[in-house]
């Protein structure tokens, strides 16, 4: 939480070295770095280690040896061919740490990379889930079903998808990807499928109508694919919700809307978490008692975290929360409180195991011209109030129903039709896969 929770990583020193140095594609990764890059580089690594030194809720840091892995990243960046390079030694000494709160921020890149398709564990195997119409994996036959083997050479596997993820998306993002694909029935196939790049401009020039109608755009586009969606089906309300940044009237209407309805289903798939405040309010809003939610262990001392219930304002009637993969921290913590307090039905996949509270630092280089970059910090492990921290566990739901890559193949979504299902409304999977169809961005 950050007082927000987001998402997974785990540690394996030289893997992102490898990663960054094998990764075809990279948008101008034939420029060498130079003297000047790799002085930053140097100095990033060092703020960023001293940032972690100083913030980091655990000062035995797991029984790490910070300064070797230090001094370790030290030389990979004295030996680095590109700039993204340098990214991979100061992520690869982060995460060591073995911690989903804990990461590297690089400078942002003057581009955006969009892959055109998504992915999602299911069980122990990675399989697409949605394709972009018009884009180069359409065109490459890429489709939702397909099983996802490799990414550039590296096995696709629920421990290391995050840090492919992270290494093609924030260290260096790149046009394109080699991908090792099967479909139901087919044979494995390696396809070069193309991102699309689209560079941003330097400046905006407002008093041009186009620049400011441009931003207008992109905002909506962004706000629409992270509001809440909902479906009302007779009695029943399905809300699903993207992640746990909610204005202060969107959580009193949903509560509103709920509150007008016999039974909710709030789908948390794919949700990476959120604000602690929140959190809070969510689960107040269902529960008709105060609640603990758990314990914040912090560097020097250990407070609880509560949720403050709405009381007769509350929505009683039944709940069913679905989970995946990719639900990771503030939406892992709801669907486990649910289940502790036997308030609801947990339904899907295991959950991510990204569960801590953390708090970005920004940070910079330069006096006239200013490098901008950043570390989120694990500030507090939170412990469930059955003992246990959900951080490399995850939520196991109440029924573990896995959707089949024929399922996936035909837009069916039988998660969501089984919470229908437990909830008095049967509803075919076919029906349920219409219900709330991605959003692009």
């Amino acid at each position: 939480m950050r007082a927000t929770v987001s998402l997974p990583f785990t540690c394996a020193g030289v893997f992102w070295v490898l990663l960054l140095c094998g990764f075809a594609q990279e948008k101008k990764a034939s420029e060498p770095i130079n003297g000047v890059q790799r002085g930053q580089a140097l100095e990033m690594l060092k703020q960023t280690a001293d940032t972690v030194r100083k913030q980091y809720y655990d000062p035995t840091y797991h029984g790490i040896d910070l300064d070797t892995r230090y001094k370790e990243a030290e030389g990979r960046i004295r030996q680095a061919s590109t700039f993204s390079q340098t990214f991979g030694a100061i992520a690869a000494m982060v995460d060591s740490l073995n911690d989903s709160h804990t990461f590297f921020l690089p400078p942002s890149r003057p581009y955006i990379v969009e892959d055109g398709w998504e992915a999602t564990f299911i069980g122990e195997n990675c399989f697409i889930t949605a394709v972009k119409e018009g884009s180069d994996a359409a065109a490459k036959g890429l489709k939702p079903g397909d099983q996802v083997l490799t990414v550039e050479g590296f096995k696709a596997s629920r421990e290391s998808w995050w840090k492919l993820q992270y290494a093609v998306h924030t260290l260096a993002p790149r046009g394109g990807m080699k991908v090792t694909a099967v479909s139901p029935g087919g044979q494995p196939r390696e396809v070069m499928v193309k991102s699309a790049v689209k560079n941003l401009p330097k400046n905006y020039d407002f008093t041009q109508g186009s620049d400011i109608w441009q931003v207008i755009r992109e905002s909506e586009n962004d706000e629409k694919r992270y509001r809440p969606r909902a479906v009302e089906a007779q009695d029943v309300l399905a809300l699903k919700l993207p992640i746990f940044l909610l204005t202060d009237d969107e959580i009193e209407a949903m509560l509103h809307k709920a509150n007008a309805h016999r039974a909710l289903v709030l789908d948390l798939r794919d949700n990476p978490g959120g604000s602690e405040e929140n959190l809070g309010r969510l689960l107040g809003a269902v529960l008709d008692h105060d609640v603990k939610v758990a314990d914040r262990v912090e560097r020097k001392s250990a407070k609880p975290f509560m949720a403050k219930s709405r009381g007769g304002h509350a929505f009683s009637g039944k709940l069913v929360v679905l989970v995946n993969s990719r639900s990771a921290s503030a939406s892992e913590l709801f669907a486990r409180v649910m289940q502790l307090e036997k308030r609801g039905t947990v339904v899907g996949d295991r959950s991510a195991g990204a569960v801590m509270e953390a708090q970005r630092f920004p940070l910079s280089l330069g006096v006239e011209t200013k490098l901008f970059y950043g570390v989120e910090v694990t500030i507090a492990d939170l412990k469930m109030t059955d003992g246990n921290s959900l951080e490399h566990h995850g939520v196991v739901p109440d029924e573990l129903l896995l959707p089949s890559a024929a399922d996936l193949a035909a837009g069916s979504d039988p998660q969501l039709a089984r919470a229908f299902e437990l909830l008095g409304l049967p509803i075919t999977p076919a029906k349920a896969g219409q219900l709330f169809p991605p959003i692009w961005r």
